[in-house]
This record gives C-alpha cells, sequence and structure tokens, in this order.
C-alpha cells in the first residue's frame, strides 16, 4: 500500500492543475498571447528536449547541474528545455539564415529546471515570452518593456514594476578592472545582493585605479529614478559603460512618450544568471511572489554561436509565479465554469440529449449523466455542490418535465420541457 500511495504523489517541484485553477491560468495565458499578437508576434513552438550543447556552459544558460538530462538510443545527451532562448535562437539560425530583416516570435511553453525547490520555485514551470531578432535599436529595446507592462496589465495586474540594468556597464568595468575570474565571480554575487561592505572588503587589496573601485562601490546603491543612473556618468570615463548609461535614457524617453514610465525603474546594480545577455535586461516584480515575474534583456552574441550573426532582446513571462501573484492579491480572473447537471433516466434520454444540445447551442455549458438505478438523486445532488456546480437538471419517465435542483438554495421546481423551446 505505502508504494501505491507514493505514486499518486507527485516529485518534488512540479504540481497538477485542475477545474477552476487550470481554467484561470489557461485564461491568463490566452490574455498574454493576445498581446504579443497585437503587436505583430508570430507563434513558434520548439521541442520540449534537445541535444545538451544547445544549452552548454558556452551559450551562457542555465548551470549544467540544474539539467535534466538523458540519452536517446544513439547515445547522444539529451535534456528536458530549461530555457526558451537557446532554444528559439537554434530554431531562428535554422530557419531563417537568409532572412536579414526583423523577425518576431513568441511562444508558450514549458520549461524544466533541476534546481532546489525553495520559495516554491517550480522545477516545471509555464512560461510564454516573446523575441525580437534582428533589430538592435533602443526601439527594439523599448517595445519588449512595453509589452511587459501591457501583458501585466492584460492579465489584471493593477500595482508593478520593472526594473531595467544595463549588463554593459558593469561588463565594460569589468573589463576596464582586469581580475581574475573568482574574484569577478565573487565581485557579482557581492553587488547583486546589495552587499556594500562584502565588495568594499573584496577590493580592498586588488590593485586597481581609486576612481574605478570607487565606480564598483557605488553599484550597489546605484537604483531608484533614471536621474540617478545619471549620476553614475560621473563615476567613469569608460565608453562602454557610458554608451550603456546612454541606451538607458533613450530607452526611458521612448516610454515616457508612451506614457509608461510610471512603471519603470531602474538599477545598475542587477546581474543576471544568464551570461548571453549583453545590453540591457529588466525584471519585473509584484506582491504576493517573492521572485520575478518576467525576466528579459538583450543578447546580441548569442545567435551567432548558431551561425546568424543577428542582434536579438526578449523576454519571459512566468506564469505560475504571475498567477501566485493575481491570487494572492485576490485580483479575479472571470472565467465560465460548467454549472448545471442534466441528470436523466433512460426512457428520458433523447429529451435529455436534445436538451443538453439546446445548453450549448447558446455557449452555456453543461454535464450531460445518465443515472444509475442503484444511486438516489440526492447524491448527485451533493456531488454538484461538492464540485462549485448551482444546477441540477433530472428528467425522469417520458422526459416531458424537468425537475429543476438548486444546489446552493434548495430550492426544487418543475418545468415543462416545452420551456426551453
Amino acid at each position: 500500500m505505502a508504494g501505491n500511495n507514493r505514486l499518486i504523489h507527485t516529485p518534488e517541484g512540479v504540481k497538477d492543475s485542475y477545474n477552476g485553477e487550470c481554467r484561470k491560468k489557461l485564461a491568463v495565458q490566452d490574455k498574454i498571447l493576445d498581446i504579443f499578437y497585437l503587436y505583430g508576434y508570430e507563434h513558434i513552438q520548439t521541442p520540449s528536449f534537445e541535444y545538451f550543447d544547445i544549452f552548454s556552459k558556452d551559450r551562457g544558460s542555465v548551470p549544467d547541474r540544474e539539467m535534466f538530462k538523458f540519452f536517446d538510443r544513439d547515445n547522444n545527451t539529451l535534456v528536458l528545455r530549461p530555457d526558451m532562448t537557446p532554444a528559439v535562437a537554434r530554431c531562428v539560425a535554422k530557419y531563417f539564415m537568409d532572412d536579414h530583416m526583423p523577425l518576431r516570435l513568441c511562444y508558450l511553453e514549458r520549461t524544466f529546471k533541476n534546481n532546489s525547490s525553495y520559495q516554491g520555485r517550480l522545477k516545471e514551470r509555464a512560461e510564454t515570452g516573446a523575441e525580437l531578432i534582428g533589430d538592435d535599436s533602443e526601439d527594439a529595446d523599448a517595445e519588449m518593456i512595453a509589452m511587459v507592462i501591457d501583458s501585466l496589465r492584460q492579465a489584471g495586474l493593477q500595482e508593478f514594476q520593472v526594473e531595467l540594468g544595463q549588463v554593459a556597464f558593469y561588463r565594460s568595468l569589468l573589463k576596464e578592472a582586469g581580475l581574475e575570474e573568482e574574484v569577478e565571480e565573487e565581485l557579482n554575487q557581492y553587488i547583486e545582493n546589495k552587499n556594500y561592505f562584502a565588495v568594499e572588503g573584496l577590493l580592498k587589496n586588488q590593485s586597481m585605479d581609486e576612481g574605478l573601485k570607487m565606480a564598483f562601490l557605488k553599484l550597489p546603491e546605484l537604483f531608484g529614478s533614471l536621474e540617478q543612473m545619471q549620476e553614475a556618468k560621473k563615476l567613469t570615463a569608460n565608453p562602454g559603460a557610458l554608451a550603456a548609461i546612454e541606451r538607458l535614457e533613450k530607452v526611458h524617453s521612448i516610454l515616457e512618450s508612451r506614457g509608461l514610465e510610471a512603471y519603470v525603474s531602474y538599477d545598475l546594480g542587477m546581474l543576471s544568471r544568464y551570461q548571453y545577455y549583453t545590453g540591457i535586461i529588466f525584471k519585473a516584480y509584484t506582491y504576493g511572489t517573492g521572485d520575478y515575474i518576467v525576466t528579459g534583456g538583450r543578447y546580441d552574441k548569442l545567435l551567432v554561436q548558431f551561425g546568424k550573426d543577428t542582434p536579438a532582446v526578449g523576454f519571459v513571462i512566468v506564469v505560475d509565479q504571475l498567477m501566485a501573484a493575481l491570487s494572492r492579491q485576490q485580483i479575479d480572473v472571470p472565467v465560465t465554469l460548467v454549472n448545471t447537471v442534466i441528470l436523466y433516466e433512460t426512457s428520458a434520454r433523447s429529451r435529455a440529449l436534445w436538451l443538453g444540445s439546446y445548453f450549448r447551442d447558446k455557449r452555456l455549458a453543461v454535464q450531460s449523466m445518465k443515472k444509475k438505478e442503484q444511486v438516489p438523486v440526492e447524491d448527485y445532488k451533493a456531488m454538484a455542490a461538492q464540485r462549485g456546480m448551482r444546477n441540477v437538471l433530472y428528467l425522469k419517465g417520458d422526459g416531458t418535465t424537468v425537475t429543476a435542483m438548486d444546489t446552493v438554495n434548495g430550492n426544487i421546481d418543475q418545468i415543462p420541457i416545452t420551456a426551453y423551446e
């Protein structure tokens, strides 16, 4: 018995979804896809598993230990897709190698990460996102941010913030500093965690220009308004770092023209675990979840690894995190669930089936079920109530009369079948 009980449970990091919860998730996904389609994005689907090399360390995707790996019959190493961006990049390189015009793609897929399930983070996640390939302009960056904002508003969120960073700013400083790889990794961690004292301690014994050291020390504090980002210009004369700030300014100007600046803040200390990002990066946060609900950025050097040298920018919405936030903020997702059971005896079958078609023709959902002789009507009524359905329409005899039972207030009415004609 113990073994059988184990089999009905899911492994760590995955979950079942059913009934109203599942319908609401599907409804939210449809709303987001509608926004993508309105922006002119075309749907793409990629396989759930691919060759390991698509997501290897060289691609800058997730760490090797966080992939679900297995082998095919030819002993090739395969992985369940942990990240959509390299998968889309591979697909674009295969099918659009000679297309040099901007390409807009979107998706709704599942990703699989073999990580530790802390803070309720799932190992199998529903993700929907968009990729704009072949456009290196600030307009493309701003379009991504606008789509994120429109998508979250369409899903029902009212209060959220999109934080913009610029990995080119930080990497320009790193290149100038010439730190050893191990020191860089430590510094990345401290800056991401905004640990000023750890940054100070790490850099104390490093040989570098004092002005550059001060720029690193200030990084954990460089978040908030655009004006605070502009203060970063005073910290360095590095051309790459200054160009990164100017890029943020241009994006901000476009967002202002769209009337979206209130949803945006900035953080030059924002880094990403995905090493393929080359410019603007961003994450969206809201109440009710301890993790981001959107992540994205510019990755101009990823597709060249698949043979197509073209810039790109994209983002992904983590649907499960979004649904958790909507639930905890008590934001309703309207869906129409089945509310009526048509219960019938064999002798009333033809009229019961006609009644079911009558309701469905009017776009009203009903469940039709034949009554078992040994099961009392009250048991069917209790079942309907337990499953959140209000009405039981019972047809017996020749089916000319419908017994309508309300599971909420207990009312029972006798209605001629002709009343539905």
